[in-house]
């Protein structure tokens, strides 16, 4: 008879559990704004190491069909949509809409993680990730956040490393 497992909390630590990749997880209260800073007083860690989660829309309000795809970047800077669509090779990137972000990835806002998402998009991480021994980033709801290896995190979703982070 085949032992059962017990579920992963979330779609995020299901991938890692059946990966294998060393992480750890850290839950704190959950904020209801400003998550990423709010993470960072929470977990007592460098705001340039924990990692927020965005989805852009990169089909330029062209056609009904949205092109979504990730950035993940330090919650202590802005994303540069300009940047963010040179990394996706497109012309131009708009911020999604949050409803199509949730319906996308399977999370809401605040809790959007770059792993386990319901529908895998093209992930770029911005290219400070690799100058930590781990990052933090949400585990799939407000109040869970995961931290690993970068590189690590970039294999599991085959996500490229670029700047992407505003001047």
């Amino acid at each position: 008879m085949a032992k059962k497992t017990p579920h992963a909390a979330t779609p995020a630590l299901k991938v890692l559990e059946e990966a294998g990749v060393a992480h750890e997880v850290s839950t704190f209260e959950g904020g209801t704004d400003h998550f990423g800073e709010h993470a960072a007083s929470a977990l007592d860690v460098d705001p340039d190491r924990i990692f927020k989660t965005l989805m852009v829309d990169l089909s330029a309000g062209k056609g009904p069909r949205r092109q979504l795809a990730v950035c993940v970047l330090p919650v202590s800077h802005r994303l540069s949509l300009k940047k963010a669509a040179a990394a996706h090779n497109a012309h131009k990137a708009t911020m999604a809409d949050p409803a199509d972000a949730s319906k996308s990835s399977g999370y809401i806002p605040g809790g959007i993680s770059p792993l386990g998402q319901k529908h895998p998009l093209p992930t770029v991480i911005d290219e400070t990730a690799i100058l930590f021994d781990t990052i933090y980033f949400s585990g799939g709801r407000r109040g869970l956040d995961i931290s690993m290896n970068a590189e690590d995190l970039a294999k599991l979703i085959d996500a490229t490393f670029a700047d992407i982070v505003a001047d």
